[in-house]
């Protein structure tokens, strides 16, 4: 979370209303598990901002009847991954696991962390890890800017890959279907995915990627790729904020910045998840 009020923090998606568009027409087999998409539907409308939700607010975010809400708020309490209060539900217990076996799992080395903090501190922006996990990118660690005006994306937040600099990097690899579904999410149309192209394979000569307002008017972001074993793209490493602190001499001080952190997270090497 921002400390202060200046943070710029963009307007996250409607990731379910993205899925549901994904999902028209699939299989009947496909449309067995969607019980399963909703109940992770529900489970995403808790946030810091919103720990307690009641059944008439999933009622009207969901847009499901209420019937098929109270079943499903049933069954995740009854394997606590709600709890009951007098106000509504809350995260359960059950999440407790697997939450200390997230942060297990995609926590970050010392060394890598203090790379990050001691890159925020110099270039004074924040510094954001992204891995690709189907249409989006996952933020999976950061590190703020000291500046009062600054770029917040929360770890575990999921941006939508149709804009970005982190996108167009890890991107790089991508085959055409995984364009079309992401184009397909974006304001822009399936059209898109020409354009979004255009840019990886400028990034992918570059070596890194630029953007500017492209989802938020007035955010910038340069990002490089972080590479596995193989070579392939496992992260992506950004710097963003205010687009006012982003002009041409000051991006390829990032670009520096980066490659040399990114250079070093790479030579290093990662246990799962970050294994390419």
């Amino acid at each position: 979370m921002a400390k202060g009020n200046s943070a710029v923090k963009p307007t996250n998606p409607d990731r379910a209303a993205l899925q549901r568009e994904y999902t028209a027409g699939d299989s009947a087999e496909t449309q067995g598990v969607r019980s399963v998409q909703r109940a992770f539907e529900i489970l995403g409308l808790l946030s810091e901002t919103q720990p307690v939700i009641s059944i008439a607010e999933i009622v009207r975010a969901t847009g499901l009847a209420k019937t098929t809400v109270i079943r499903l708020v049933q069954t995740l309490e009854q394997n606590g991954l709600l709890w009951a209060t007098a106000k509504g539900y809350m995260a359960g217990p059950g999440l407790w696991r697997w939450a200390h076996l997230a942060k297990a799992t995609w926590e970050l080395p010392p060394e890598t962390k203090e790379l990050m903090r001691s890159l925020a501190q110099r270039q004074r922006e924040t510094v954001n890890l992204y891995v690709l996990r189907d249409i989006w990118r996952v933020c999976v660690a950061q590190q703020e800017s000291p500046q009062p005006l600054r770029h917040v994306v929360g770890v575990g937040d999921e941006l939508p890959l149709w804009a970005g600099a982190s996108s167009k990097v890890l991107l790089r690899d991508a085959d055409r279907a995984l364009l079309a579904r992401v184009a397909r999410g974006s304001p822009y149309g399936p059209g898109h995915a020409a354009t979004l192209k255009d840019q990886i394979d400028e990034a992918t000569v570059r070596g890194f990627a630029v953007s500017h307002g492209e989802r938020e008017n007035g955010l910038s972001a340069v990002a490089v790729p972080v590479t596995g074993r193989t070579g392939a793209v496992v992260a992506a490493l950004s710097l963003s904020g205010p687009t006012v602190r982003f002009p041409d001499e000051r991006v390829d001080e990032f670009v520096a910045a980066l490659l040399e952190v990114a250079g070093h997270m790479s030579e290093r090497g990662f246990d799962h998840p970050f294994r390419g």
